[in-house]
């Protein structure tokens, strides 16, 4: 098992075993405590994270920042990819086409998907990540191509 999936599934057993997922991956990346992203669910092919709206990731208009978004699908995109590559198997992202589809206010989350990858695969990966609004209104919309290929072996 993926070594990201077992410290989640170990952590998330306990009362702030979520929290302490969540910092932990914002100290391997540090860009992402930004948003201060809360992990809510993982598992091979999924993730949910949430943010809170706060005024450090607003726009001019009082809204969640776009690029607060970005990070968000990127987050969530990311780990989902992380923990649901099978052993011997690496990823990057190669891109991303995003739509933000109205303002984002509240608490938002992020919920990504990917298909299964097979052990020697090579190619882009589309993973899906939606963002909504604590009603259900999605607000935002990622396609984040995930470049995947074997580890190659050390010489």
């Amino acid at each position: 098992m993926n070594s990201v999936l077992k410290m989640w599934r170990k952590l998330s057993a306990y009362p702030g075993g979520k929290l302490a997922f969540s910092k932990a991956i914002c100290l391997k990346a540090p860009y992402f405590s930004t948003i201060s992203p809360r992990f809510e669910e993982l598992g091979v092919g999924f993730g949910v994270v949430r943010i809170r709206e706060r005024r450090s990731i607003h726009n001019h208009i009082g809204t969640v920042h776009a690029i607060a978004l970005c990070n968000l699908a990127e987050v969530v995109g990311g780990i989902t990819a992380e923990v649901s590559m099978p052993k011997g198997m690496r990823w990057i992202p190669a891109g991303m086409t995003v739509r933000y589809l109205k303002p984002a206010k509240g608490v938002l989350r992020g919920y990504a998907s990917m298909r299964e990858i097979k052990v020697g695969e090579k190619g882009e990966v589309p993973v899906q990540v939606e963002v909504k609004e604590e009603d259900g209104t999605v607000v935002f919309t990622a396609e984040i191509g995930m470049h995947v290929s074997p580890v190659k072996p050390k010489s």
